[in-house]
């Protein structure tokens, strides 16, 4: 049975608070783009392995990006 403690952010993980995989950012690191910032150039392979550029391949279509928190497994 594993017990979940939860940190000052809220988040829940099977690690206990203190351990190393649930370290947080130190103060003052960038987070990454704000909501509503434009994303820097960037080309990532598609299913096929074809490079896809993201601003590019897009022709200004929307797109939302999402990012996840890491994971303690």
């Amino acid at each position: 049975m594993s017990i979940q403690e939860t940190d000052e952010l809220g988040f829940e993980a099977p690690a206990p608070l203190g351990h190393p995989g649930r370290a947080g950012l130190p103060a003052g690191a960038s987070t990454g783009p704000g909501i509503g910032d434009r994303l820097p150039d960037f080309d990532l392979p598609d299913a096929q392995g074809r490079r896809i550029d993201f601003h590019t391949d897009r022709a200004g279509a929307k797109a939302a990006v999402v990012f996840y928190r890491s994971a303690v497994w």
